[in-house]
């Protein structure tokens, strides 16, 4: 009984085995790597950021108006930090204006621009100037020693400037290519404004000139270019002594003939 039994159930193994599809003795080393648990991971992450980017140009497709302002703001900061100055452009500018200051006489400087560039200047040679960039724009501050001085003060880390006193220190701002304070300062810096201190309040405000006056102005300096007639005004001169000594003339005639007339 028990060795038919037995019998049976070798049989139907055997036959289980011959029916089912052979299994391959080893898989390949890339479908190892894609059943791995690093292969795993990386499938769902490519397919979390496909679904990501197909939610996107969804949402965008059903509102354009929300889109175009997220792509405008993207923009925006992408050029802002592509045209974001950087040290060596704040001391191209300051030499630049230092320059255009020293070609002028201390007579004509606006005081407000040059105390500006010289105290620019001056940190700049004590190598007190600092660059800082915040992303979208960048700061320059003063510190209060040179980076190389040997002083326990200039090198102790837990002694520098703390964030929190750098809008104090602060000098500059760059933002989109230019550097706004500096730029601010050197407006009118070939104007001294000391010298029409003593200029009554009416004369130091200067107006908007009217349509009349501009046209009045281009048609006197269009007639300053045109040649002088000299010949004409000769002309002119000359039959006007004519006429006056003409007109002499026939009194001194009428004198005589009045003379002659009470003789008789």
């Amino acid at each position: 009984m028990s060795s038919s039994f037995i019998a049976r159930r070798l049989l139907c193994v055997a036959a289980e085995t011959a029916a089912s599809p052979a299994t391959p003795a080893s898989t390949s080393r890339w479908q190892r790597l894609k059943n791995s648990k690093a292969g795993v991971w990386c499938r769902g992450l490519v397919t979390d950021y496909k679904e990501a980017v197909r939610e996107i140009f969804v949402g965008a497709w059903e509102r354009p108006v929300k889109a175009s302002v997220y792509m405008s703001l993207l923009g925006g900061a992408g050029a802002c930090v592509y045209t974001k100055p950087d040290d060596s452009s704040f001391d191209a500018t300051l030499l630049e204006y230092s320059n255009q200051l020293g070609l002028l006489s201390p007579w004509i400087r606006n005081g407000a621009s040059d105390g500006h560039v010289q105290n620019l200047v001056k940190l700049r040679n004590d190598g007190r100037l600092r660059h800082t960039s915040l992303g979208l724009l960048s700061l320059v501050y003063h510190a209060d020693y040179d980076p190389d001085t040997t002083l326990y003060e200039a090198q102790c880390s837990n002694l520098s400037v703390p964030w929190r006193e750098i809008p104090g220190r602060m000098l500059d701002v760059g933002f989109a290519g230019r550097w706004w304070i500096l730029d601010s300062k050197m407006k009118d810096f070939d104007v001294n404004e000391e010298e029409f201190k003593q200029l009554p309040e009416h004369m130091r405000v200067t107006s908007t000139p009217t349509v009349q006056e501009v046209e009045r102005s281009e048609r006197l300096h269009k007639e300053s270019w045109l040649p002088l007639k000299v010949e004409e005004e000769e002309e002119k001169e000359t039959n006007v002594v004519v006429m006056k000594e003409d007109s002499i003339s026939e009194e001194s005639q009428i004198e005589s003939l009045k003379e002659e007339q009470t003789q008789a």
